[in-house]
């Protein structure tokens, strides 16, 4: 399973029906899910981010369908970062000659 960092802003849409967003984030760990994934954790944010998630999806392919249908409900745009455990980093770093 793949981990990723995703940053999150409200659009102009997300912000103005903000109240719903608790609704809206428990559908995104629903898709999270129906992917074969997870949403481990939700931090709403003070500053140029509103909100902060941390999500395990099984690979690219998977995170890339979260992130479009996500995007497309036109409530949030967002910043995706695939994150590497310690373990994995270390093995990366092992690795170099």
């Amino acid at each position: 399973m793949a981990t990723y960092l995703m940053l999150l802003n409200w659009t102009d849409q997300g912000i103005k029906n903000v109240k719903e967003s608790p609704k809206r984030l428990d559908a995104a760990r629903k898709l999270a899910k129906d992917l074969g994934g997870e949403i481990k954790t939700v931090y709403m944010t003070q500053g140029n981010i509103d909100l902060a998630l941390i999500a395990e999806l099984p690979n690219d392919e998977k995170l890339a369908t979260f992130v479009l249908k996500l995007g497309s409900l036109g409530n949030v745009r967002t910043t995706t970062l695939k994150a590497y455990t310690e373990e994995e980093y270390r093995k990366i770093i092992g690795g170099l000659d």
